[in-house]
């Protein structure tokens, strides 16, 4: 029976090395024992584009280190988290003068062989010929490096498993919202909950990766009181909760949380993770809002779609006319919130024909429709930096046009945004029109073809297909364990 005591519990987690027995590898720049997915004379290549999205360059991930202190929040925390580093062996990963678990030595056998496999085919992958699949073979300017990531895909498949608490009661726990824009938060737990095939393991011993199955957007819709607006039971619920299991099993204790992952596409998701330190700095946070400026670390955390399931369907969603069809080149509408759609809406609301920005789509003038037609379609940064808006174009076969800043894009491990999207920074927002008209209509139909190709990662099915938005989410959050050693 699923328990949890922890909802009216103010408990602080012990920082110090008494509860922890080994602590995620930091792999310095002249270590290359563990950089899977960085050539060994690469260095760490996280980069800003002109939009201020960032994007990895050829299927590198870099090894994530807590003293780095662009993911610090703030002089106090960043004290916190050097502090958690003292007594430990960063070449190991064990805290010294303790030896590591027989189990947890054949599992870490197991992804190093993955690793090695996964390098030599970023290495000599383009010499062979493509492995067999019978549902999909990656392949295309889609994908930054088609093989490592077909590779990598098929390695998870095979070994991947996680654990999942069920320490907990809904509709906290175990469950959340399947419709509106919080949707990948309910729509994950229910497959991961479902998942008897492939990931889902019920012995802790067997793990990778455990999960902590609580909705942040179902805490707030629960708990949270919009008169008095105590954001204090996201502590008390979180922090209780990462109690009760590292009381009652050793598997959180032994890595600081570093092999143990969150999810969430609520506001608040970053929020509800300050509370418990070790949860912020080593576990790792499948979020929508991947905000680099609030502390978003794309070196350990996992940045994953927003998608509105406006009725919660998810049946034809995709379409779209043909690129000979679409007559509208640009297409926007929503308000005007957060600092970006200001700046658009000063330059482009209601002023142009071709670049069609409003505010509230005109009586008798569908959304979805002209999604549908438009050769581009402006997906702004609202209040945050995801915007639902950018999987809404590609389910209509329109080409994003991303305005953004400091937002890492979903799956951006794997696939090569630069071919199926344009980003345009804030400062070029007065020249958007003249941007979008310099592409050529050779340039457009690949890009738009493009668009039709990467659909499939971000469709939701039920029950989920191979390489669908589900498992892309599960090799997002492989890639981070591969890169750790526990």
């Amino acid at each position: 029976m699923r328990q949890f005591y922890g909802t009216n519990q103010w408990v602080t987690l012990i920082l110090g090395t008494s509860f922890a027995v080994v602590l995620v590898v930091l792999v310095t720049n002249g270590s290359t024992e563990l950089s899977v997915f960085s050539l060994p004379s690469a260095p760490r290549s996280w980069t800003t584009g002109a939009s201020g999205t960032f994007s990895s360059s050829s299927f590198s991930l870099p090894i994530f280190g807590l003293n780095r202190s662009s993911s610090l929040p703030d002089e106090k925390m960043q004290g916190r988290g050097m502090n958690m580093r003292k007594g430990f062996n960063e070449k190991t990963g064990l805290k010294r003068g303790k030896k590591r678990d027989g189990k947890v030595e054949r599992l870490e056998a197991g992804l190093g062989r993955a690793r090695a496999l996964i390098r030599d085919t970023m290495i000599n992958g383009s010499r062979w010929s493509p492995l067999e699949d019978v549902d999909y073979v990656p392949k295309g300017d889609i994908y930054r490096n088609p093989y490592a990531f077909h590779r990598s895909y098929l390695l998870m498949e095979s070994m991947f498993k996680i654990y999942v608490y069920e320490e907990g009661e809904p509709p906290i726990f175990h469950n959340g919202p399947c419709k509106n824009i919080y949707s990948m938060e309910g729509i994950f737990l229910k497959f991961i909950e479902m998942d008897m095939q492939y990931f889902r393991t019920h012995d802790p011993d067997e793990a990778h990766l455990y999960f902590l199955p609580f909705s942040v957007a179902m805490i707030i819709d629960t708990l949270f009181d919009p008169i008095i607006r105590d954001k204090a039971v996201l502590e008390r619920t979180v922090v209780g909760y990462v109690n009760i299991i590292s009381t009652k099993y050793p598997y959180w204790n032994r890595s600081l949380g570093a092999d143990h992952f969150m999810l969430s596409c609520h506001d608040w998701g970053p929020r509800a993770t300050r509370y418990v330190p070790q949860l912020y700095f080593t576990s790792i946070r499948a979020l929508c809002n991947a905000n680099t400026s609030e502390h978003f670390n794309p070196e350990k955390d996992a940045s994953i779609p927003e998608i509105n399931l406006k009725t919660g369907e998810i049946v034809g969603l995709t379409g779209g006319l043909p690129p000979s069809n679409r007559t509208t080149l640009a297409f926007f509408s929503g308000r005007s919130n957060g600092k970006i759609r200001p700046a658009l809406f000063k330059h482009w609301l209601l002023k142009d024909e071709d670049v069609l920005v409003y505010e509230t789509v005109p009586q008798g003038i569908s959304y979805d429709d002209m999604m549908r037609k438009s050769k581009f379609c402006i997906c702004p940064s609202g209040w945050e930096v995801a915007s639902p808006r950018i999987v809404e174009a590609i389910y209509a076969g329109c080409v994003p046009v991303l305005v953004s800043q400091h937002y890492v894009l979903p799956f951006s491990d794997v696939l090569n945004w630069e071919s199926f999207s344009i980003q345009v920074s804030v400062s070029e927002i007065p020249n958007l029109k003249k941007i979008l008209m310099g592409i050529t209509e050779d340039q457009y139909v690949r890009m738009q073809e493009r668009v039709k190709q990467v659909q499939r990662h971000f469709v939701v099915n039920d029950p989920p297909k191979r390489y669908d938005v589900f498992h892309m989410i599960i090799h997002s959050i492989w890639l981070r364990r591969l890169n750790l050693l526990v």
